[in-house]
């Protein structure tokens, strides 16, 4: 039921955006006259490697600078590549990862090789379901590059401050994943392009009937400074 769910939004949704995603996909073009792709490797399914498509928001070979996390301030993001980013244009291209099969709708972000070597047991679970484009997650932490802002070490920042949240909301999800769930997230996902405050209610109230500890319900209502879980 979940994949024929996918399909079907995923499809309309592709053909629903298609026209701004071309007219990005120039930008992007047009801007060096580089790929306006970057083919991100992640960790689908039972550990299963796959091909992550997103409108690319870098430098063109950003990636080999062997920083994974980017801040709102990283040199690294093109002019085109923060409005990619502000209205979350390059999770749109991962639609077509959903039409494949590849990912869901709604499911736990996908990660690099080197994270999910790290995972602990009860990480472990993450790889149980597909990733997703979003979840709980991706809307409490919307304003990921805005929290690693002028960090000297982005990537240590979010894995002290962002990532065992993420895992936390991520493992409540999959032991309450349902389509009421999912459709819930993705009306919240598309509200916060509106209203961030709104949307992180909605969060609160969610996190709220599914049982979630008070920890977690705080750290969703983003009205304090983040330390690690």
């Amino acid at each position: 039921m979940k994949r024929a769910f996918d399909l079907s939004i995923g499809t309309m949704g592709l053909l629903l955006f298609s026209p701004i995603l071309l007219f990005f996909i120039l930008l992007v073009w047009l801007q060096d006259r580089k790929s306006p792709f970057y083919i991100a490797p992640r960790i689908g399914l039972d550990g299963t490697p796959f091909k992550m498509i997103k409108l690319r928001s870098m430098t063109a070979g950003a990636d080999r600078t062997g920083v994974e996390s980017t801040a709102a301030d990283d040199s690294r993001i093109t002019r085109v590549g923060h409005m990619i980013r502000h209205y979350k244009l390059d999770e749109l291209s991962q639609l077509i990862n959903v039409v494949k099969g590849e990912m869901s709708l709604v499911g736990p972000r996908p990660n690099v090789q080197s994270d999910v070597d790290l995972y602990t047991d009860e990480e472990e679970k993450l790889l149980t379901v597909k990733p997703g484009i979003t979840d709980l997650a991706s809307i409490v932490f919307a304003d990921e590059g805005e929290i690693l802002r002028g960090s000297s070490d982005p990537d240590l920042d979010y894995k002290r401050l962002i990532k065992p949240w993420k895992s936390r909301l991520a493992l409540l999800y999959i032991e309450k994943s349902s389509i009421p769930l999912d459709l819930r997230i993705l009306y919240l996902t598309a509200l916060t392009t509106f209203s961030r405050r709104r949307a992180l209610r909605g969060v609160e109230r969610t996190l709220m009937v599914l049982d979630a500890d008070d920890d977690l319900i705080g750290v969703a209502r983003r009205d304090r400074e983040l330390c690690p879980a």
